[in-house]
């Protein structure tokens, strides 16, 4: 099978096409035929280095998985060959999903939501968890509260606030001019361009003074240490974003905030809630470019490049069909 190797942490360039193995599924992991995968910012993180104890190279690395059934391994009872799955590979546990086929354990594997195409089902299995985990499990959002989400333009920030309208909740959202329209599309109650306003007044403007109930960062800088001026009273803040340098979280005291710090674990009973989501048509990933198995190179670089114009995902289509 073709399957993109990262040789050593590095650029773009770092990888290298080849022809390897096929793998062959042992007991409780099925074999999937990969029709399409996508990139995350988790992906070119891993690439240049940043995890480098916990990724052996050489090393096949990717999170997404849309695609078919090829094969069962012994004692395999929930999938049978032929059927439609969606999933993120387990993150630093083995071959991730840049590669013609991958193997998976069962229980982390989900029915790919009917009305998704393999190329949207593979841009939003690891983001749609990730806001899952964040807004449902540790936030615990519910009906008529409100939540800033940062980035809403992005691949996890504009699945974050379908998520956070399917929930019943206000949402305001972060984004440039440019993506002011996206974001509106998407389902945001109040947009606000980050570049021209201070997010602190328009939320402490716009709630009357009481602060949004939950703050998702998914832009990392200094949002946890302004985070608290933002929140109600007994706010909660959430981040995905690896934590660089100490920030003064003494303002959070006053408020009883609480923060979580999310980095989303696999399983299938998530995949499901978010196909509910998909099939009533409250959750849809935009796919906003798609590129080759043999670009993910160019893709990488395209996600990487600050201010890059991006909507939504990059997909991958790594089989020629079926990607309709």
């Amino acid at each position: 099978m073709k399957a993109l190797i990262l040789n050593a942490f590095g650029g773009p360039q770092a990888f290298e096409l080849r022809d390897v193995p096929k793998p062959v599924p042992h007991a409780g992991h099925v074999l999937v035929r990969v029709y399409a995968t996508s990139i995350n910012p988790l992906d070119y993180q891993v690439r240049r280095g940043d995890y480098p104890d916990l990724v052996p190279l050489p090393a096949i690395t990717g999170h997404d998985v849309s695609g078919v059934v090829e094969a069962l391994g012994p004692g395999v009872t929930a999938f049978a060959p032929g059927d439609e799955v969606w999933y993120t590979p387990q993150i630093f546990d083995g071959p991730g999903s840049y590669a013609e086929y991958h193997v998976a354990a069962e229980h982390i594997i989900g029915k790919k939501p009917a009305a998704l195409s393999h190329l949207e089902a593979a841009s939003l299995s690891l983001v749609g968890g990730t806001a899952w985990e964040a807004l449902v499990v540790r936030a615990a959002l519910r009906v008529g509260e409100s939540v800033l989400v940062h980035g809403g333009a992005g691949g996890v920030g504009h699945v974050a606030i379908q998520l956070a309208k399917a929930i019943g909740a206000k949402v305001f959202t972060t984004v440039r001019e440019a993506n002011i329209e996206f974001a509106r599309s998407q389902g945001a109650d109040v947009i606000i361009d980050y570049e021209k306003d201070d997010y602190l007044e328009v939320i402490l403007r716009e709630t009357a003074g009481r602060g949004v109930d939950v703050v998702f960062d998914t832009i990392g800088g200094n949002t946890l240490a302004r985070s608290p001026d933002a929140l109600a009273q007994l706010g909660r803040v959430v981040s995905i974003v690896d934590i660089a340098q100490p920030q003064n979280l003494v303002n959070a005291w006053g408020k009883n905030a609480s923060y979580h710090f999310v980095f989303t674990r696999q399983n299938r009973g998530k995949l499901d809630e978010l196909s509910a989501l998909v099939e009533r048509g409250q959750l849809r990933p935009h796919v906003g470019e798609v590129y080759s198995l043999a670009d993910i190179p160019l893709a990488h670089a395209r996600l990487e490049r600050r201010n890059n114009g991006l909507l939504g995902k990059i997909a991958i289509a790594v089989a020629p069909s079926p990607l309709a």
